[in-house]
């Protein structure tokens, strides 16, 4: 007998491509891992927002999410200035939060940089794929979709 799949409060998804965050979300919602799934466009965006949800007192309908998808190469503020926001904020007290990195041209500079952050648990090729979400379930919240 397989044990229930506990779904995620939120997932929240940081890409500037709309057909990554389309595609991506189709594939979040048809495996029902998640209560919500959210895109913004920028790290600027998912600060904005991660301060709202995240703090000691949300905001009302704000959800601090249990996983985040962030994309290296973004306008406005690109994956590794939002993870430099994201410590001087604060928010990276937040151990509940998985952050992954999602890319699709990770050069090895970018993958060597990555190392220097320990809130990023994994880099991932886009686009994601049922397997990977199951391998990021199973490895880092004890459950398989």
């Amino acid at each position: 007998m397989s044990k229930a799949i506990k779904p995620l409060k939120l997932i929240l998804l940081v890409d500037d491509d709309d057909t990554t965050n389309f595609v991506n979300t189709r594939l979040l919602t048809n495996m029902n891992i998640a209560e919500e799934i959210k895109a913004v466009r920028n790290g600027k965006e998912a600060i904005e927002f991660l301060k709202k949800a995240c703090s000691e007192n949300p905001e009302a309908g704000f959800v601090c999410p249990d996983l985040i998808f962030l994309d290296i190469k973004m306008p406005v503020m690109d994956g590794f200035t939002f993870l430099e926001k994201y410590k001087e904020e604060g928010l990276d007290k937040m151990e509940h939060v998985i952050i992954m990195m999602l890319t699709s041209s990770a050069s090895f500079y970018d993958l060597e940089k990555l190392k220097s952050y320990d809130t990023v648990k994994k880099h991932i090729s886009k686009s994601l794929t049922e397997a990977s979400v199951n391998e990021i379930l199973k490895q880092h919240f004890g459950q398989k979709a």
